[in-house]
């Protein structure tokens, strides 16, 4: 029994360095994937951006709904269809992916953090919009211009909002959706994936986390002992270029080079079906996914730690 305690204990204590390392500092949180799907990973999920936060980070949720919107397209008698792994987003798409992203998912996470003894607080178009956008285009090889709809990028984050919730203590929860700068009022679809990205740089976050339906980055896919735990930009440029990062992979590691480009100092890529995977990696010192960092030399200590794996990738 009480060696049991001691190690709680030195749990706590192996915590205590980071606890105090990112107080006051602010971490973005994507979530998407399974986790959304599985009320127990969602639970452990928002147990630690309730512990976070009451320790004295400065955790921001932006969250997508990929499986929600296209059950909910499927009840409307609704095909999903998609180019280039986009959603391509119609006027009778986009009235059900603005209600099932800022009416149902962010009222939800919401209700369960201040459930769970936290403080949360939806920032989108029906409270206060802070994403903004214009409408995407993607090239076709014969250079002929591909429409997705109400598909954009978000291009300009109002971060004032976002940092004023954070100071008073509350997390702000942000869903996927931007207010298109040519059209005003009216809304685009827009990657989650991106969207975090664009509010971590927005408000020059600490850390971006992209919670996943994988261990992190994998040398080989099916195996999951082949874990990367630490990379740097030119790093992941090659292993791109290898097709060890492909498919929906490419598009995250990419967001995360842009974030530190931009001066978010870490960015981590986790399995968010794996049980408090979030505090994990933040409060230990070898962490349970991948890590990636700017090579300038200020890698933190527990950098240093991940270094050795990095140099035999």
């Amino acid at each position: 029994m009480h060696e049991e305690a001691i190690r709680k204990a030195d749990v706590l204590i192996e915590a205590l360095g980071f606890i105090r390392k990112f107080h006051g500092r602010f971490t973005v949180i994507k979530v998407g994937g399974s986790v959304m799907e599985d009320p127990q990973s969602l639970r452990a999920l928002l147990v630690d951006v309730v512990f976070m936060q009451t320790v004295g980070m400065r955790p921001v949720l932006v969250h997508g709904g990929g499986k929600a919107i296209t059950a909910a397209m499927e009840r409307a008698g609704l095909e999903a269809r998609f180019v280039r792994g986009r959603r391509y987003t119609d006027e009778a798409t986009l009235e059900i992916v603005a209600r099932v992203l800022a009416e149902e998912i962010n009222a939800d996470i919401e209700r369960h953090i201040n459930k769970f003894g936290g403080r949360a607080s939806g920032l989108h178009h029906k409270t206060h919009q802070c994403l903004y956008g214009r409408k995407l285009w993607l090239d076709d090889p014969s250079g002929e211009r591909i429409d997705l709809g109400r598909v954009g990028e978000v291009d300009e984050v109002d971060a004032t909002p976002i940092e004023n919730l954070c100071l008073a203590g509350v997390v702000p929860v942000l869903p996927s959706l931007a207010e298109d700068q040519d059209e005003e009022g009216r809304l685009l679809n827009v990657n989650a994936d991106t969207a975090a990205a664009a509010v971590a740089q927005a408000i020059k976050a600490d850390k971006l986390v992209f919670l996943t339906d994988t261990p992190g980055i994998l040398r080989d896919r099916n195996e999951p002992g082949s874990l990367i735990r630490g990379l740097n930009p030119a790093t992941c440029q090659e292993l791109i270029a290898q097709g060890v990062i492909d498919r929906g992979m490419i598009p995250k590691v990419e967001a995360c080079l842009a974030s530190l480009e931009a001066g978010v100092k870490k960015t981590h890529i986790i399995d968010g079906r794996l049980s408090h995977s979030l505090l994990l990696e933040i409060f230990t010192q070898t962490g349970i996914g991948t890590e990636i960092t700017r090579d300038d030399g200020q890698e933190e200590e527990r950098g240093v730690a991940r270094r050795t794996v990095m140099a035999r990738v």
